[in-house]
């Protein structure tokens, strides 16, 4: 009985050993598999953008230091309470496992419609890539902190709306990953102008929904998004028409290089890139992409995105989080403060009678369009520092107007009043917003007048006619030498 007793247990340590063999060498076949494919990635691009993910799974330490998301909620509200004078904080929706997607509005006048140029900063867009969330914090609490203290601080709160939203994938923080919660990569997710994807708003992330519904209810001028795993700041095109990795600019292709080109000279170190000149890139020439957020914002939002890279390393060591925060700190300042040190910004009115007016605003040269407020008729214009511009107002129903500017030094500040247009007979053409809401009860006037009473109407009509006839008559006698001034032309300004 003894004898089977040890038999039966070393056939159940061998057993075991084997099992243990087994498991290990397919782990070991898997990372090796894994490090190839990274291998082959990082051969053909330079971007460490796509590091294998079940690696980053595997560290369990990765975040360590770092916030979680109830870390990140909480700091988020705290930040609202502690400086609720010059911030607001609000939910834009929730992501796919329902976490909310909280924003940080940091404004003299937060909440309130101005005629003030807004920018955003969106960190967190990869889940892998948490270092932006932790800056957009820093630079919450340095605006706060600062905001008596530092001019360039109370340039910003006092004629800026910007908007923080730390993270735009919580899910993927949290699993560790590049894709959200259904392990969809959420820059990739948006309607592109090249390749015929998410065109069904439905089948878009709840995140991805979630910053295009932002979009309609807030008009932003410029923004920014927060990556890591490289130190250059791309801008657009993210893609090419064929395909090709090529350097293919947008139209506002000078606007884009001048604001690539703040963030990395304000930087500590990225303009001095050996990689890329000057710290910047074309996103097509650098890693073409399709399904971007940064083109959709150029495109549908008249928003200038760009995505900024931050940290060579994607998960840093959490120690280093308050020197990557002194590296980016005055590129993230002079970023936001360039829409008010720069370009051309003013209100279109209406001559007749002085109301705001939603009119677009172009420039020669550039085929790109700027939509004015509804609200108070105010465009934001960003374009980079040359030696004239020649920009155009226009309005439906009115006459476009245009003059010429210079931007060598400074921002303009350009107010153009539209007269409206008029019919060949003279008369005003009536504008859409000046609909008749009565028109009803003019109708009800007129049928009564050619009804039973028309009768009266037309010996009032005589009698009228002959009172008139008197009248003219009596003038000529009285006033033989006097005859009618020609009517004077109104001119306004630009």
């Amino acid at each position: 009985m003894v004898m089977k007793t040890k038999l039966l247990f070393f056939l159940l340590l061998f057993a075991s050993l084997i099992s243990s063999s087994l498991a290990k060498g397919s782990l070991q076949q898997t990372l090796n598999s894994s490090e190839k494919f990274d291998d082959c990635s990082n051969a053909s691009r330079t971007r460490h953008l796509l590091e294998d993910e079940s690696r980053a799974q595997t560290s369990v330490d990765l975040a360590q230091g770092y916030m979680s998301n109830d870390d990140l909620e909480r700091a988020i509200k705290e930040f609202g309470q502690r400086c609720s004078n010059i911030s607001r904080i609000y939910s834009i929706g929730n992501s796919v496992n329902g976490f909310p997607l909280l924003v940080i509005e940091i404004s003299d006048k937060p909440g309130e419609e101005e005629s003030k140029p807004a920018f955003k900063y969106i960190g967190n867009v990869h889940g892998d890539e948490p270092v932006g969330r932790e800056l957009l914090i820093f630079l919450a609490n340095w605006l706060c902190d600062n905001y008596l203290k530092d001019p360039l601080v109370k340039l910003i709160v006092e004629n800026v709306h910007l908007h923080l939203l730390p993270s735009m994938n919580p899910d993927g923080y949290s699993l560790r990953k590049r894709g959200n919660a259904n392990n969809i990569d959420l820059n990739r997710d948006f309607p592109d102008q090249f390749v015929s994807i998410n065109d069904d708003e439905d089948s878009r992330q709840p995140e991805t929904r979630a910053i295009m519904n932002w979009l309609r209810d807030i008009r932003f001028t410029a923004s920014a998004t927060l990556h890591g795993g490289a130190l250059v700041a791309n801008y657009p095109w993210d893609g090419s028409e064929d395909k090709r990795t090529k350097y293919y600019g947008c139209p506002d292709d000078d606007a884009f290089r001048f604001m690539a080109s703040i963030y990395s000279h304000s930087h500590y170190n990225m303009s001095s890139s050996k990689e890329f000149l000057g710290g910047i890139t074309n996103g097509a020439e650098w890693y073409p992409l399709y399904g971007g957020m940064q083109d959709w914002n150029y495109i549908h939002a008249g928003c200038l995105e760009l995505t900024l890279e931050v940290s060579d390393n994607k998960w840093p060591n959490a120690t280093e989080l308050p020197i990557l925060w002194r590296y980016n700190k005055m590129s993230l300042l002079n970023l936001v403060a360039s829409l008010v040190k720069t370009g051309v910004h003013g209100r279109i009115y209406s001559s007749g009678d002085g109301r705001p007016l939603p009119g677009s605003i172009t420039v020669s040269g550039i085929n790109y369009t700027v939509t004015a407020g509804k609200t108070f008729g105010d465009y934001h214009r960003f374009l980079a520092p040359r030696d004239k511009y020649e920009v155009v107002a226009t309005m439906p129903g009115y006459k476009s107007k245009n003059t010429t500017i210079w931007l060598d030094d400074g921002p303009v500040t350009l107010d153009f009043v539209l007269d409206p247009e008029v019919s060949v007979k003279g008369s005003v053409l009536q504008n859409a917003c000046d609909c008749d809401c009565n028109s009803k009860s003019t109708q009800e006037f007129v049928q009564f007048l050619w009804g039973a009473h028309l009768e009266v109407f037309f010996i009032l009509i005589v009698i009228l006619g002959f009172l008139l006839l008197l009248f003219k008559r009596r003038t000529k006698v009285k006033f033989p030498t006097s005859r009618p001034l020609a009517g004077s032309k109104r001119t306004v300004e630009v």
